[in-house]
């Protein structure tokens, strides 16, 4: 698109915000815009998407935390604007500048996600039957998992010929296995401890936490955009996809995630049962799982290098997840020692 075709296209949008554009970059869904009034972004949205999330990033500022790039009221208060089939809303450009290394910035981005669960944070009532058809329904579903698998090797082993899907994934079943019993163990403990609760804490979840989502200012301040899946519920439903990401790489001793998760835990320490359920997910081998069912439902025009590579990757996190997992439980482990032999 062209400068003039892109001018065209931001002026209706950006006159109800009294503001005159000059000229417009693309990134993609937001564009930079520098106008009579500054340089601003301007965000597109499915209206579908609503705009519930800028009443929970005006709740925020309620509850006085700003570390979220503000939203611009237009000229008649509406705070974001309909334009041929999509929503819109302006912010301040942020420059997001580079002054430091990616753990130094992770490690700023999950103190800042803690302090927003803190500010956020209350007691909810829980329905004590939907906490157990939520427990029951996910234990089927992870028994019907480990019926898969357990066919899947054995179909796998008596053939003359494996192929090399079905061989990789004979030598990694064991540790899927010892993974998803793992998942099963800690989703018991969880419901044992929580089946006669009637309260919850339930925060307000950003909804897609990630580092780009998570800009610096030039003072090196972090600041948080990107709120349109935002919800309350579990304080875990920010940090279990956030870790899920960034332990989707090549093998690694994953100590720095483990800092990572104890610098959250600093700032917003989670309770046992909260713990439970969080290593219970975090543990799941889900992707793994899913990587061998979608492989023996095609059972014509395989693309046996993909699947092969696809189970090497969830592989590699599945390991460097193991890491992250067997670290928490020994630290809390400690702890739990320490306080029964700590004098009353």
């Amino acid at each position: 698109m062209s400068d003039l075709n892109r001018l065209k296209e931001v002026a209706p949008i950006l006159r109800a915000y009294q503001v005159e554009p000059y000229f417009v970059e693309d990134f993609g869904r937001i564009q930079k815009i520098y106008s009579n009034k500054g340089v601003f972004a301007l965000k597109k949205i499915f209206p579908s998407n609503g705009t519930d999330f800028i009443r929970h990033v005006q709740f925020l500022y309620q509850k006085g935390y700003n570390r979220i790039v503000p939203i611009y009221p237009a000229a008649d208060g509406r705070y974001a604007v309909l334009h041929q089939n999509y929503l819109y809303y302006l912010m301040p450009w942020m420059p997001n500048e580079e002054r430091e290394n990616q753990s130094e910035r992770n490690k700023q981005l999950v103190r800042e996600l803690a302090r927003l669960h803190i500010l956020s944070a209350r007691e909810i009532n829980i329905n004590t039957e939907e906490r157990k058809e939520h427990y029951e329904n996910t234990m089927l579903e992870w028994d019907k998992e480990k019926e898969f698998i357990e066919g899947f090797m054995e179909r796998s082993e008596k053939k003359w010929y494996m192929s090399p899907f079905e061989l990789l994934f004979c030598l990694y079943y064991h540790e899927i296995s010892q993974a998803l019993l793992f998942s099963k163990r800690k989703l018991e403990d969880w419901y044992e401890k929580t089946k006669d609760q009637e309260k919850a804490r339930s925060v307000l979840v950003h909804g897609k936490v990630s580092a780009e989502h998570f800009l610096l200012d030039e003072r090196g301040y972090g600041y948080f955009i990107n709120f349109e899946r935002s919800k309350s519920g579990s304080p875990f439903h920010d940090l279990l996809p956030f870790l899920s990401r960034s332990l989707k790489s090549l093998p690694k001793q994953a100590e720095d995630y483990v800092d990572l998760v104890y610098t959250y835990f600093k700032y917003f320490p989670f309770k046992e049962d909260e713990m439970q359920l969080f290593l219970a997910y975090l543990a799941h081998p889900g992707k793994i799982i899913r990587t061998a069912e979608n492989y023996f439902k095609k059972q014509a025009g395989k693309n046996e290098r993909k699947f092969v590579q696809q189970l090497q990757r969830h592989y590699w996190q599945l390991k460097n997840t193991e890491y992250v997992v067997m670290r928490i439980e020994e630290i809390e482990q400690r702890k739990k020692e320490a306080e029964e032999k700590a004098p009353d």
